[in-house]
Protein backbone atom coordinates (compact mmCIF):
# COMPACT_ATOMS: atom_id res chain seq x y z
CA UNK A 1 0.00 0.00 0.00
CA UNK A 2 1.42 3.57 -0.86
CA UNK A 3 -0.28 6.54 1.07
CA UNK A 4 -0.31 9.91 -0.40
CA UNK A 5 -1.98 13.17 1.58
CA UNK A 6 -4.07 16.11 0.65
CA UNK A 7 -2.66 18.90 2.96
CA UNK A 8 -5.80 20.84 3.92
CA UNK A 9 -5.24 22.10 7.79
CA UNK A 10 -7.69 20.32 9.16
CA UNK A 11 -9.65 18.75 6.78
CA UNK A 12 -5.98 16.57 5.89
CA UNK A 13 -7.14 13.24 4.48
CA UNK A 14 -4.83 10.20 3.38
CA UNK A 15 -5.02 8.70 0.06
CA UNK A 16 -4.28 5.08 -0.16
CA UNK A 17 -3.80 2.88 -2.90
CA UNK A 18 -2.85 -0.69 -3.18
CA UNK A 19 -4.38 -4.23 -3.43
CA UNK A 20 -6.62 -6.09 -0.57
CA UNK A 21 -7.89 -2.67 0.73
CA UNK A 22 -11.45 -3.55 0.78
CA UNK A 23 -10.86 -6.19 3.84
CA UNK A 24 -8.32 -3.83 5.56
CA UNK A 25 -10.74 -0.93 5.27
CA UNK A 26 -11.88 -1.54 9.24
CA UNK A 27 -8.07 -1.29 10.11
CA UNK A 28 -7.66 1.60 8.20
CA UNK A 29 -10.95 3.76 9.47
CA UNK A 30 -11.31 2.52 12.90
CA UNK A 31 -9.87 5.98 14.10
CA UNK A 32 -12.31 7.95 12.13
CA UNK A 33 -15.23 5.91 11.15
CA UNK A 34 -17.10 6.21 15.05
CA UNK A 35 -19.31 2.62 15.61
CA UNK A 36 -21.55 3.32 12.65
CA UNK A 37 -21.58 3.68 8.63
CA UNK A 38 -23.35 4.06 6.46
CA UNK A 39 -22.60 2.50 2.69
CA UNK A 40 -24.19 3.68 -0.71
CA UNK A 41 -23.55 2.11 -3.48
CA UNK A 42 -25.55 0.44 -6.55
CA UNK A 43 -26.94 -3.14 -6.88
CA UNK A 44 -23.71 -4.07 -9.54
CA UNK A 45 -21.24 -2.70 -7.37
CA UNK A 46 -22.92 -4.28 -4.12
CA UNK A 47 -22.83 -7.63 -5.58
CA UNK A 48 -18.81 -8.11 -5.91
CA UNK A 49 -17.91 -5.44 -2.92
CA UNK A 50 -20.21 -4.73 0.09
CA UNK A 51 -19.32 -8.44 1.55
CA UNK A 52 -15.40 -7.84 2.36
CA UNK A 53 -16.14 -4.23 3.45
CA UNK A 54 -18.37 -4.89 5.82
CA UNK A 55 -17.18 -7.70 7.15
CA UNK A 56 -13.75 -5.84 7.46
CA UNK A 57 -15.65 -2.71 9.07
CA UNK A 58 -17.82 -5.00 11.58
CA UNK A 59 -14.78 -7.11 12.82
CA UNK A 60 -13.71 -3.79 13.76
CA UNK A 61 -17.27 -2.79 15.76
CA UNK A 62 -18.82 -0.80 13.52
CA UNK A 63 -22.16 -1.07 12.29
CA UNK A 64 -23.11 -0.87 8.86
CA UNK A 65 -26.27 -0.39 6.65
CA UNK A 66 -26.70 -0.05 3.04
CA UNK A 67 -28.57 2.21 1.10
CA UNK A 68 -28.82 1.33 -2.54
CA UNK A 69 -28.89 3.67 -6.05
CA UNK A 70 -29.76 3.36 -9.49
CA UNK A 71 -26.92 2.92 -11.51
CA UNK A 72 -25.61 5.20 -14.31
CA UNK A 73 -24.80 9.04 -15.37
CA UNK A 74 -28.83 9.71 -15.46
CA UNK A 75 -29.21 8.71 -12.23
CA UNK A 76 -26.83 11.86 -10.60
CA UNK A 77 -29.61 13.87 -10.01
CA UNK A 78 -32.58 15.55 -7.78
CA UNK A 79 -34.26 12.76 -7.51
CA UNK A 80 -31.84 10.35 -6.67
CA UNK A 81 -30.09 12.56 -4.15
CA UNK A 82 -33.35 12.90 -2.29
CA UNK A 83 -34.08 9.26 -2.13
CA UNK A 84 -30.66 8.95 -0.65
CA UNK A 85 -31.50 11.68 1.89
CA UNK A 86 -34.53 10.35 2.52
CA UNK A 87 -32.70 6.78 3.12
CA UNK A 88 -30.66 8.49 5.65
CA UNK A 89 -33.03 10.10 7.96
CA UNK A 90 -35.04 6.86 8.00
CA UNK A 91 -32.06 5.23 9.32
CA UNK A 92 -32.42 8.03 11.86
CA UNK A 93 -28.40 8.85 11.35
CA UNK A 94 -26.72 11.26 13.38
CA UNK A 95 -23.27 13.58 12.85
CA UNK A 96 -20.65 10.85 13.86
CA UNK A 97 -22.37 8.29 11.20
CA UNK A 98 -20.14 8.17 8.63
CA UNK A 99 -21.17 7.54 4.75
CA UNK A 100 -19.30 5.27 2.40
CA UNK A 101 -19.34 6.18 -0.88
CA UNK A 102 -18.52 2.09 -2.66
CA UNK A 103 -18.58 2.78 -6.22
CA UNK A 104 -17.93 5.12 -9.52
CA UNK A 105 -18.08 8.75 -9.63
CA UNK A 106 -21.88 8.85 -9.91
CA UNK A 107 -21.97 7.24 -6.34
CA UNK A 108 -19.21 9.10 -4.65
CA UNK A 109 -20.79 12.48 -6.27
CA UNK A 110 -24.27 11.54 -4.97
CA UNK A 111 -23.27 10.12 -1.55
CA UNK A 112 -20.78 13.02 -1.31
CA UNK A 113 -23.34 15.99 -2.05
CA UNK A 114 -25.95 14.10 0.52
CA UNK A 115 -23.22 14.08 3.35
CA UNK A 116 -22.16 17.65 2.87
CA UNK A 117 -25.97 18.59 2.97
CA UNK A 118 -27.84 15.53 5.46
CA UNK A 119 -27.59 17.47 8.75
CA UNK A 120 -25.63 20.33 7.67
CA UNK A 121 -21.79 17.65 7.48
CA UNK A 122 -21.70 14.19 7.92
CA UNK A 123 -18.04 12.50 7.80
CA UNK A 124 -17.31 10.92 4.42
CA UNK A 125 -15.15 8.33 3.03
CA UNK A 126 -14.55 7.26 -0.39
CA UNK A 127 -14.01 3.80 -1.43
CA UNK A 128 -13.95 3.84 -5.83
CA UNK A 129 -14.34 0.98 -7.94
CA UNK A 130 -13.88 2.29 -11.00
CA UNK A 131 -10.48 3.82 -12.52
CA UNK A 132 -11.60 7.27 -13.81
CA UNK A 133 -13.28 7.94 -9.77
CA UNK A 134 -9.97 6.27 -8.40
CA UNK A 135 -7.73 8.68 -10.28
CA UNK A 136 -10.42 11.45 -10.58
CA UNK A 137 -13.10 12.22 -8.81
CA UNK A 138 -12.78 10.55 -4.85
CA UNK A 139 -9.84 12.79 -4.37
CA UNK A 140 -10.25 16.94 -4.08
CA UNK A 141 -14.04 17.00 -2.51
CA UNK A 142 -15.98 18.12 -5.08
CA UNK A 143 -19.13 16.32 -5.32
CA UNK A 144 -22.76 17.32 -6.79
CA UNK A 145 -25.31 16.58 -9.18
CA UNK A 146 -25.92 17.33 -12.84
CA UNK A 147 -28.48 19.68 -14.39
CA UNK A 148 -30.17 19.95 -17.73
CA UNK A 149 -28.21 23.16 -18.44
CA UNK A 150 -24.75 21.39 -17.34
CA UNK A 151 -22.89 18.98 -15.44
CA UNK A 152 -22.07 19.31 -11.77
CA UNK A 153 -24.07 22.52 -11.61
CA UNK A 154 -25.70 22.32 -8.78
CA UNK A 155 -23.36 20.84 -5.13
CA UNK A 156 -20.65 21.48 -2.92
CA UNK A 157 -17.20 21.19 -1.48
CA UNK A 158 -17.19 18.87 1.28
CA UNK A 159 -13.54 16.96 1.53
CA UNK A 160 -13.51 12.98 2.44
CA UNK A 161 -11.64 11.81 5.81
CA UNK A 162 -10.03 9.46 4.05
CA UNK A 163 -10.16 7.52 0.32
CA UNK A 164 -9.18 3.79 -0.01
CA UNK A 165 -7.93 2.92 -3.34
CA UNK A 166 -8.10 -1.15 -3.84
CA UNK A 167 -6.84 -1.40 -7.38
CA UNK A 168 -8.23 -5.16 -6.98
CA UNK A 169 -11.84 -3.76 -7.71
CA UNK A 170 -10.56 -2.88 -11.05
CA UNK A 171 -10.86 -6.88 -12.29
CA UNK A 172 -14.52 -6.83 -12.48
CA UNK A 173 -14.14 -3.70 -14.58
CA UNK A 174 -16.05 -3.75 -18.08
CA UNK A 175 -13.25 -2.83 -20.62
CA UNK A 176 -15.11 0.03 -21.95
CA UNK A 177 -15.00 1.67 -17.90
CA UNK A 178 -11.40 1.26 -18.14
CA UNK A 179 -10.50 2.74 -21.06
CA UNK A 180 -12.54 5.84 -20.00
CA UNK A 181 -10.68 5.87 -16.90
CA UNK A 182 -7.39 6.19 -19.16
CA UNK A 183 -8.46 9.29 -20.48
CA UNK A 184 -8.49 11.31 -17.08
CA UNK A 185 -4.61 9.39 -16.44
CA UNK A 186 -3.45 10.84 -20.06
CA UNK A 187 -4.60 14.14 -18.63
CA UNK A 188 -2.50 14.92 -15.66
CA UNK A 189 0.57 13.78 -17.75
CA UNK A 190 -0.40 16.68 -20.43
CA UNK A 191 -0.97 19.16 -17.80
CA UNK A 192 1.60 17.88 -15.20
CA UNK A 193 4.31 15.79 -16.18
CA UNK A 194 5.71 14.75 -19.17
CA UNK A 195 7.67 12.03 -18.35
CA UNK A 196 4.61 10.53 -16.80
CA UNK A 197 3.41 11.54 -20.56
CA UNK A 198 5.92 9.15 -21.81
CA UNK A 199 5.42 6.29 -19.63
CA UNK A 200 1.78 6.08 -21.17
CA UNK A 201 3.13 6.20 -24.08
CA UNK A 202 5.09 2.99 -23.75
CA UNK A 203 2.71 1.66 -21.81
CA UNK A 204 -1.05 1.94 -22.94
CA UNK A 205 -1.05 -1.37 -23.87
CA UNK A 206 -0.09 -3.09 -20.41
CA UNK A 207 -3.01 -0.82 -18.93
CA UNK A 208 -5.33 -2.03 -21.63
CA UNK A 209 -4.69 -5.27 -20.61
CA UNK A 210 -5.25 -4.70 -17.29
CA UNK A 211 -1.69 -5.26 -16.22
CA UNK A 212 -1.95 -4.57 -12.29
CA UNK A 213 1.99 -3.18 -11.36
CA UNK A 214 1.31 -0.47 -14.32
CA UNK A 215 -2.24 0.15 -13.03
CA UNK A 216 -0.85 0.89 -9.37
CA UNK A 217 1.53 3.22 -10.69
CA UNK A 218 -0.56 5.11 -13.28
CA UNK A 219 -2.98 5.04 -10.38
CA UNK A 220 -0.21 6.38 -7.94
CA UNK A 221 0.95 9.08 -10.45
CA UNK A 222 -2.59 10.57 -10.74
CA UNK A 223 -3.26 10.80 -7.34
CA UNK A 224 -0.13 12.02 -6.65
CA UNK A 225 -0.26 14.66 -9.03
CA UNK A 226 -3.93 15.90 -8.01
CA UNK A 227 -2.92 15.55 -4.22
CA UNK A 228 -0.47 18.14 -5.01
CA UNK A 229 -3.03 20.65 -7.14
CA UNK A 230 -6.03 20.56 -4.68
CA UNK A 231 -3.19 20.84 -1.44
CA UNK A 232 -2.48 24.23 -3.27
CA UNK A 233 -5.75 25.50 -4.39
CA UNK A 234 -8.40 23.51 -2.73
CA UNK A 235 -11.91 25.16 -4.11
CA UNK A 236 -10.22 26.31 -7.58
CA UNK A 237 -9.67 29.72 -7.26
CA UNK A 238 -6.60 29.07 -9.82
CA UNK A 239 -4.59 26.26 -10.15
CA UNK A 240 -7.25 23.27 -10.18
CA UNK A 241 -8.71 24.63 -13.03
CA UNK A 242 -6.27 23.44 -14.98
CA UNK A 243 -7.72 19.78 -13.80
CA UNK A 244 -9.92 20.15 -16.58
CA UNK A 245 -8.22 20.01 -19.48
CA UNK A 246 -10.66 18.92 -22.08
CA UNK A 247 -13.33 18.92 -19.84
CA UNK A 248 -15.30 21.82 -21.15
CA UNK A 249 -15.95 20.48 -24.23
CA UNK A 250 -16.55 17.41 -23.06
CA UNK A 251 -18.91 18.09 -20.50
CA UNK A 252 -20.33 19.91 -23.81
CA UNK A 253 -20.48 16.52 -25.49
CA UNK A 254 -22.27 15.23 -22.56
CA UNK A 255 -24.76 16.95 -22.63
CA UNK A 256 -25.34 17.46 -26.14
CA UNK A 257 -25.63 13.75 -26.42
CA UNK A 258 -27.42 12.76 -23.27
CA UNK A 259 -25.95 11.89 -19.95
CA UNK A 260 -24.36 8.42 -20.41
CA UNK A 261 -24.74 8.11 -23.93
CA UNK A 262 -20.92 8.18 -23.99
CA UNK A 263 -18.83 7.78 -21.33
CA UNK A 264 -17.40 10.96 -19.06
CA UNK A 265 -13.89 9.43 -19.98
CA UNK A 266 -14.97 9.53 -23.35
CA UNK A 267 -16.41 12.33 -24.00
CA UNK A 268 -13.05 13.96 -21.86
CA UNK A 269 -10.84 12.48 -24.38
CA UNK A 270 -12.39 13.63 -27.43
CA UNK A 271 -12.21 17.04 -25.83
CA UNK A 272 -8.56 16.88 -24.77
CA UNK A 273 -8.09 16.30 -28.81
CA UNK A 274 -9.84 19.70 -29.56
CA UNK A 275 -8.06 21.44 -26.74
CA UNK A 276 -5.07 20.61 -27.80
CA UNK A 277 -5.51 21.75 -31.71
CA UNK A 278 -6.63 25.24 -29.86
CA UNK A 279 -3.48 24.99 -27.82
CA UNK A 280 -1.44 24.31 -30.88
CA UNK A 281 -3.03 27.40 -32.67
CA UNK A 282 -3.58 30.01 -29.34
CA UNK A 283 -0.90 28.73 -27.29
CA UNK A 284 2.08 27.43 -29.44
CA UNK A 285 1.78 23.93 -28.98
CA UNK A 286 4.25 22.12 -31.17
CA UNK A 287 2.62 20.35 -33.53
CA UNK A 288 4.39 17.06 -32.69
CA UNK A 289 3.33 16.93 -29.01
CA UNK A 290 -0.57 17.08 -30.01
CA UNK A 291 0.10 14.29 -32.36
CA UNK A 292 1.55 12.69 -29.36
CA UNK A 293 -1.46 13.45 -27.66
CA UNK A 294 -3.75 12.48 -30.47
CA UNK A 295 -2.13 9.21 -30.83
CA UNK A 296 -1.55 8.31 -27.12
CA UNK A 297 -5.54 8.40 -26.89
CA UNK A 298 -6.73 6.36 -29.75
CA UNK A 299 -3.71 3.62 -28.56
CA UNK A 300 -5.89 3.71 -25.35
CA UNK A 301 -8.83 3.13 -27.64
CA UNK A 302 -10.87 6.33 -26.76
CA UNK A 303 -12.48 8.76 -29.23
CA UNK A 304 -10.47 11.35 -31.06
CA UNK A 305 -13.38 13.20 -32.46
CA UNK A 306 -16.85 14.54 -31.12
CA UNK A 307 -20.19 13.71 -32.22
CA UNK A 308 -21.66 16.63 -34.63
CA UNK A 309 -22.60 19.09 -32.84
CA UNK A 310 -24.04 22.49 -34.35
CA UNK A 311 -21.28 25.30 -33.86
CA UNK A 312 -23.82 27.30 -32.17
CA UNK A 313 -24.97 24.41 -29.74
CA UNK A 314 -21.73 23.97 -29.15
CA UNK A 315 -21.19 27.62 -27.78
CA UNK A 316 -24.09 27.71 -25.87
CA UNK A 317 -23.39 24.64 -23.78
CA UNK A 318 -19.80 26.06 -23.30
CA UNK A 319 -21.03 28.80 -22.10
CA UNK A 320 -22.71 27.07 -18.99
CA UNK A 321 -19.07 25.70 -18.07
CA UNK A 322 -17.78 26.45 -14.60
CA UNK A 323 -15.06 27.86 -15.55
CA UNK A 324 -16.33 31.08 -17.48
CA UNK A 325 -15.99 34.28 -15.88
CA UNK A 326 -18.33 37.15 -16.28
CA UNK A 327 -19.60 35.56 -19.60
CA UNK A 328 -16.13 35.21 -21.15
CA UNK A 329 -15.45 31.36 -21.73
CA UNK A 330 -11.95 29.98 -20.34
CA UNK A 331 -10.03 27.22 -21.57
CA UNK A 332 -7.03 25.18 -20.16
CA UNK A 333 -4.93 24.93 -23.17
CA UNK A 334 -0.83 23.35 -23.10
CA UNK A 335 2.04 25.17 -23.66
CA UNK A 336 4.03 22.38 -24.39
CA UNK A 337 3.57 18.93 -23.15
CA UNK A 338 3.44 18.70 -19.03
CA UNK A 339 2.86 22.82 -18.83
CA UNK A 340 -1.16 23.97 -18.98
CA UNK A 341 -2.38 27.04 -18.63
CA UNK A 342 -5.98 28.88 -18.22
CA UNK A 343 -6.73 30.97 -21.25
CA UNK A 344 -9.71 33.21 -21.83
CA UNK A 345 -10.38 35.73 -24.67
CA UNK A 346 -9.94 32.91 -27.36
CA UNK A 347 -11.28 34.70 -30.79
CA UNK A 348 -14.62 32.97 -32.06
CA UNK A 349 -12.78 32.38 -35.50
CA UNK A 350 -10.40 30.28 -34.06
CA UNK A 351 -12.75 28.34 -31.78
CA UNK A 352 -14.71 27.41 -34.49
CA UNK A 353 -12.09 26.58 -37.28
CA UNK A 354 -11.64 24.26 -34.33
CA UNK A 355 -14.53 23.01 -32.91
CA UNK A 356 -15.30 22.14 -37.45
CA UNK A 357 -12.14 20.05 -37.34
Amino acid sequence: MRTQEVVLGDRSYRVHVGSGLLTRAGDLLADIAGRRAIVVTNAIVAAHYVAPLRNSLTSRGIAVDVVLVPDGETHKSWPTLEDIIARLLELRVDRATMLIALGGGVVGDLAGFAAAICLRGLPFVQVPTTLLAQVDSSVGGKTGINHPLGKNMVGAFWQPRAVLIDIDCLRTLPQRELKAGLAEVIKYGAIRDAAFFSWLEKNAARLLAGDSVALEHAIHESCRIKTEIVSADERESGERALLNFGHTFGHAIENAQGYGAWLHGEAVAAGMVIAARLSERVCGLLAGERDRIERLIAACELPTAPPKIAPERWVDLMGHDKKAMEGDMRFVLLEDLGRAVLRAGIESTQLMDVLAG
